[in-house]
């Protein structure tokens, strides 16, 4: 088994890893106290084939496999984890699926570019009482001579404050849940659309996550993307992808903390000699180390998996789980190395702390995780 990146992976990961330090960094801070839209970086993240990156270049993609992927969501998180989910939205969850499921127009229309940074999309699936119920959809889509109505309301939908196209989820059969939902490629300006609160959250501050209402939305039967009732397929499959990004994500968030507390530890004095010096400190260094070194083992078998076209529902979940969770314990070590400077508000640590935390949640939480897991083990 060779568990060693190409040299193109290689250069991929460092190109941006530069970038992240270079140009993101310095805003990291600013854009989590402010909660701003980081449109001029996420334009610059763009150039760089970031918001494609394995989408075919005859679209406008980078052309890239799913581990350069992942990379290069974990080189941002080190430094922005908000970057990181506008990318991973915007390819993950938007433009793979037009890829996979989308018409040659539809492609047309939107995945060059969404691809280039042209566009930036937008995905519609939670509401207030479909959350880890996905297939609990309230929303509707009724059809009529001229295509489809869409009706009701969605949350918590990042992008949303600056997204050009969304893929909305929508029931077209009430009553049997997952089996009668649709997916459709609704543009933002069409009439109906109101973005109707800005949710401000914890952590990923500045992720343009906005709720949206959908009064009587009219979009032309072409709309649909796939077949009518193959919505909540459709959105298996792209959540798959997001929960690879994810778990990079997680592990980008937790090796940043990782590294705040070795600095921190080699530096801080206590008792006339530096603090990494004790048994204590030492300890819980080498538990965060292991356990996110373990989590990009995972991490990098769920890429493998999706690019080699495998079913990888299993692994992305173990993947997202183990990573999210390692990270949120080690941005809690770190904190606690860092002890009142860590715990000080603006800190690096606090807002790793604070932006490890969501990992657990968005894109299926934790317990949901395991719910997949299980079913697979026991089935």
């Amino acid at each position: 088994m060779d568990l060693d990146l190409t040299e193109a992976q290689r250069e991929f990961q460092q190109r941006i890893a530069q970038f992240a330090r270079g140009r993101i960094a310095a805003e990291a801070a600013r854009i989590d106290e402010r909660g701003t839209f980081p449109r001029a970086l996420v334009s610059e993240m763009a150039a760089l084939g970031l918001l494609g990156v394995t989408i075919p270049a005859e679209w406008g993609g980078a052309g890239l496999d799913y581990i350069s992927y992942a990379l290069a969501i974990e080189a941002i998180s080190s430094v922005s984890a908000v970057l990181a989910v506008i990318a991973a939205v915007n390819n993950s969850l938007v433009a793979e699926p037009i890829a996979q499921f989308g018409t040659s127009a539809q492609k047309a229309q939107w995945l060059r570019p969404l691809a280039t940074g042209q566009a930036l999309g937008g995905f519609a699936l939670s509401e207030e009482h479909a959350g880890s119920d996905a297939a609990n959809q309230q929303s509707t889509a009724r059809q009529d001579e001229q295509g489809y109505v869409i009706n009701g309301r969605k949350v918590w939908v990042a992008n949303a404050e600056a997204a050009d196209v969304l893929i909305v989820f929508a029931s077209t059969q009430p009553g049997i849940r997952g089996r009668g939902v649709s997916a459709f490629l609704v543009p933002m300006d069409t009439p109906g659309i109101a973005r109707v609160a800005a949710a401000d959250s914890l952590g990923v501050r500045g992720l343009g996550c906005m709720d949206l209402a959908f009064t009587d939305v009219r979009v032309v039967s072409d709309a649909l993307l796939g077949n009518p009732g193959d919505g909540f397929p459709v959105a298996m499959w792209a959540l798959d992808g997001g929960r690879v990004a994810i778990a990079a994500q997680a592990l980008g968030v937790g090796e940043a903390a990782l590294q705040e507390a070795v600095s921190h530890a080699k530096t801080r004095e206590a008792f006339g000699q530096p603090i990494g010096n004790y048994q204590a400190i030492q300890w819980m260094l080498a538990d965060m180390a292991t356990e996110l070194d373990a989590a990009r083992m995972l991490t990098l078998k769920a890429a493998d998996s999706r690019q080699r076209g495998m079913r990888l529902t299993v692994d992305a979940s173990m993947a997202k789980l183990f990573a999210s969770e390692a990270a949120h314990r080690a941005a809690d070590k770190a904190m606690q190395i860092l002890a009142s400077s860590g715990y000080r508000r603006g800190s690096v640590v606090e807002r790793l702390f604070r932006d490890a935390r969501a990992t657990e949640i968005y894109q299926g939480t934790s317990e949901v995780q395991r719910m997949v897991i299980a079913e697979a083990i026991l089935s």
